[in-house]
């Protein structure tokens, strides 16, 4: 149950409430550094539970967990006006990522309670919306601590905006899938 993995994603975890108060007092070096390193512990976790052979049950949920948690944490506090300057993430691109979130956490609830069904793998576009739903997060962090507020910053909210809306499609499709395979 302990392992470096899943120490790893209980660390991302708390350090959401550490980040987010950074942020609330106006401390956007430290706030940057702390969502960096809790963002890389994504990819430290991940990489330890294949290196290590560290798959486990809770593993499963708690790594999905933490980056979501992190994820919508980050997209509501960077959201918020009067707390990010001179960049703040629009809300139709917050309220796309938490909605299609809960969306197929819904999704997967109504397969598990209705089928039983306990596996839930991430897809390709999947892992790609999320990168990129975390390098908006890095740059609006990174160009709100230099103080620049770059044009191209646009194009990368409607490139996740487009990622974001495929990965729901695409996880939908499945969804559809599963029940069609456990309803015949």
């Amino acid at each position: 149950m302990w392992t470096i993995a899943n120490a790893l994603s209980l660390v991302r975890i708390l350090l959401i409430p550490v980040f987010l108060v950074l942020l609330i007092h106006q401390k956007g070096t430290a706030a940057f550094v702390v969502f960096l390193f809790a963002a890389s512990t994504d990819l430290l976790d991940g990489f330890a539970a294949r290196f290590w052979n560290q798959k486990s049950k809770l593993g499963a949920v708690l790594d999905p967990a933490a980056d979501k948690l992190l994820m919508t944490a980050s997209f509501i506090i960077l959201t918020i006006p009067s707390l990010n300057a001179p960049n703040r993430i629009p809300i139709w691109l917050t309220s796309s990522v938490i909605g299609r979130d809960l969306l197929i956490v819904s999704a997967a609830f109504f397969l598990y309670k209705r089928y039983g069904q306990t596996e839930f793998p991430p897809t390709f576009t999947g892992k790609l919306s999320t990168a990129l739903q975390m390098g908006v997060l890095l740059l609006v962090l990174l160009f709100n601590l230099i103080g620049t507020s770059p044009p191209s910053l646009k194009l990368f909210y409607i490139l996740t905006l487009f990622l974001t809306v495929l990965s729901f499609i695409h996880y939908a499709i499945i969804g559809l899938r599963m029940t069609r395979l456990n309803d015949s």
